[in-house]
């Protein structure tokens, strides 16, 4: 088999102008003639063994960047390069991406290319549970120190930077309480000392906030969700500016990471229609969520387009919209009038993830993963992913889940 040539695994593409708006990007990015041999879709290429023309072949090819060609199955076919290629599109400045079998994966990759023994990690304290147990588990027996730090602290974060500090960790807004960080601060703080920066974007994917051009090393995105949209797929991406890519493909491939082409697949087919549904997610869900902050039962809407959020002056300066997960704290009352509140809603389904075509709900304790912050919530909280249902069918939902609440609530 001769060996097909390419970019890099998502390199700066070739195709698509740099004007391209997002919508028109998520349709195109990474179809490139070569790829899909002029179907619309790139095939499914499913490959382990690559077999070449001869021996002197098999030798040429090892002996380069065998990232951009096929040499290996685990290497990548152009099913993952043409997701790939798509991601990077959406991040001006960005160089590669970098594909994973989850957001977690992806998050491990990326803190293992930027750290090493005897380094310190700045991670925010509203991050993603499983981010805060890598930290505290695997990095830490790899002696890695890791120090918390408050997602307002903005500029202030210079303050926290020691001389073994070589990375700060983002999450924009962050998980459950959904404080948005200023993002530009903490990066200038961050490239003033040499350290490096990476940010968890997979509330707002690069469509509402394309943080690479902001000056951040690497943007991770959980693509279970909004990439794939469907809940069918487990996924996950670093993107990475020039003077990290070569580090992470580095790491990535000593790691062993690969994607399944089918997976690969999935999520470039999702991509296309990701601009639709994320516009329809944010508008239903700021829809609720203004509605759930006129109901007495209800103390405190985080979503970080109303201004009772956390940083809602930062998210209305760079964000180019809303997204469609949010929480509420409920008015007084325990756990069993929350649990009746959530058990006899009809059109969400109590699960984990989110950015599905489906509405989901989960109790959440924020309270429960903090090291260095605290909230006073005035009552129980409530996570909700909003998905493609009419918006009135869910307030309705909603409006008879907190009859609920107040029945046991008493």
């Amino acid at each position: 088999m001769g060996q097909r040539s390419g970019q890099p695994q998502g390199a700066r593409p070739v195709s698509g102008g740099k004007s391209d708006k997002p919508a028109t990007q998520v349709v195109q990015a990474g179809r490139r003639p070569e790829w899909t041999g002029g179907i619309v879709n790139p095939p499914v290429w499913r490959a382990s063994t690559i077999l070449y023309d001869s021996v002197a072949h098999l030798r040429a090819t090892g002996a380069k960047d065998t990232h951009h060609t096929l040499f290996y199955g685990r290497r990548g076919t152009p099913t993952q390069w043409s997701l790939a290629d798509a991601l990077t599109e959406l991040e001006p400045g960005a160089e590669a991406t970098f594909l994973y079998p989850s957001g977690v994966a992806a998050v491990a990759a990326a803190l293992l290319t930027v750290l090493s023994p005897g380094d310190e990690l700045l991670l925010v304290d509203s991050a993603y549970d499983p981010t805060r147990s890598l930290a505290t588990g695997l990095l830490a027996r790899m002696g890695i120190a890791t120090r918390f730090y408050d997602p307002m602290i903005g500029a202030g974060i210079a303050e926290l930077i020691g001389p073994q500090t070589r990375a700060i960790f983002m999450e924009s807004p962050g998980s459950l309480t959904f404080e948005v960080q200023d993002v530009p601060a903490i990066v200038a703080a961050a490239r003033a000392r040499g350290v490096a920066t990476l940010i968890d974007n997979t509330w707002a994917t690069p469509l509402l906030f394309p943080t690479i051009g902001l000056g951040v090393d690497m943007a991770i995105l959980a693509c279970t969700k909004y990439i794939v949209g469907h809940s069918d797929v487990m996924l996950g991406s670093v993107t990475a500016n020039p003077a990290w890519f070569k580090r992470l493909r580095e790491t990535s491939f000593q790691l062993g990471q690969h994607v399944s082409p089918d997976d690969a697949w999935l999520g470039s087919r999702g991509l296309r229609t990701m601009k639709l549904r994320l516009d329809r997610h944010g508008e239903s869900a700021l829809a609720v969520a203004r509605w759930l902050a006129t109901r007495p039962e209800v103390a405190r809407v985080l979503h970080p387009a109303l201004p009772d959020c956390p940083g809602h002056e930062t998210f209305l300066r760079d964000f180019r919209g809303p997204a469609g997960l949010f929480a509420f704290e409920l008015a007084g009352g325990d756990d069993a009038a929350r649990t009746a509140l959530i058990d006899g809603l009809e059109h969400f389904g109590i699960g984990y993830s989110w950015g599905g075509y489906e509405s989901l709900v989960v109790p959440i304790d924020p309270h429960r993963y903090r090291s260095v912050t605290r909230r006073q919530a005035a009552g129980p909280m409530v996570r909700l992913q909003i998905g493609l249902e009419d918006v009135d069918d869910l307030i309705a939902d909603l409006a008879a889940g907190l009859d609920r609440f107040s029945a046991v609530r008493g």
